[in-house]
């Protein structure tokens, strides 16, 4: 239990600092390239609006995932219920310490539905999977060809499934319902094609002459970053990969610092509107549970 503590309070740490780095890193950049400023002040409220609205249909979009989850463990969640608890699971990942939504969600339908934490667990790892899966086909979308994506899933879904049947934790996959898989994997492709338009729009209105194509790539490095983020919102993890890509999107520096800002903050205003959505409806009394047990 201490050395648990200890991680997590490291963890924190960590989290804190690298954090607290990229705002001074943020800050220092815009004071050298007041240019910058002037691009996001020029983006028409119209603009924002669509991407705000965008960023509420992504919400909607994880609800699927979330369902899809709880249909892999068979389990059917009122859409409702899901839509909820997508919500709510969202402003804790944020605001909340170490990015606690996944583990809420996982406790929340163990004890209120009686769904296995470990059964709920193992079917994330098949939502990680195609979540992965997408974002590298995105992210060397500019050097593969169109028609090899599809072979390309077929095979990596056969040789996740036969390499981890056999293992001992994740040899449960053969438990979940396999007739469901199909629907994990539309709902995370739902969930990706949200965010490949919200950085499209996001990109484009600060240097209108990307091309899809970069975006594509772009979009698959800034998902590949959270699977490596201590941080909400991966903030700093992102940009670093993104930067890390560059040879792939072609994307410069300044794009890349302006088009992410602009998201953070939109982000983070359309966690603010979940949230007094949360406090109008009571959810927080609806969905609370019990400390997880050691």
């Amino acid at each position: 239990m201490y050395s648990m503590f200890k991680r997590s309070k490291w963890r924190s740490l960590a989290a804190i600092t690298i954090l607290v780095l990229t705002v001074v890193v943020f800050v220092v950049y815009f004071v050298n390239h007041p240019e910058v400023w002037d691009e996001l002040g020029q983006i028409p409220r119209t603009t924002l609006f669509i991407i705000l609205g965008l960023y509420l249909i992504f919400v909607g979009s994880l609800a699927l995932v979330n369902t899809a989850t709880l249909r892999l463990c068979r389990y059917k969640m009122k859409a409702s219920e899901s839509l909820l608890l997508t919500m709510y699971s969202s402003v804790i990942n944020f605001f909340g310490p170490l990015q606690s939504g996944p583990a809420f969600r996982a406790i929340y339908v163990n004890q209120k539905h009686g769904v296995k934490i470990k059964d709920y667990t193992i079917a994330s790892f098949v939502y990680y999977f195609f979540y992965a899966l997408f974002s590298i086909i995105l992210l060397f979308s500019g050097v593969l060809k169109w028609w090899i994506t599809p072979f390309a899933i077929v095979l990596l879904v056969a040789i996740f499934y036969m390499k981890f049947k056999k293992n001992k934790y994740l040899g449960r996959l053969s438990l979940l319902s396999l007739s469901n898989w199909p629907y994990m994997a539309a709902a995370t492709f739902a969930q990706i094609f949200v965010l490949l338009m919200i950085f499209w729009i996001e990109l484009t209105a600060v240097s209108p002459g990307i091309q899809f194509s970069q975006v594509a790539i772009y979009t698959g490095a800034a998902n590949l970053a959270l699977f490596v983020s201590l941080t909400p919102g991966a903030i700093g993890f992102r940009e670093a990969f993104l930067v890390f890509t560059q040879k792939l999107h072609h994307i410069d520096n300044a794009t890349i610092v302006a088009a992410n800002t602009l998201d953070s903050a939109i982000y983070v205003l359309m966690l603010l509107i979940l949230s007094g959505v949360i406090i109008i409806t009571h959810a927080g009394k609806k969905l609370r549970v019990q400390p997880a047990k050691d």
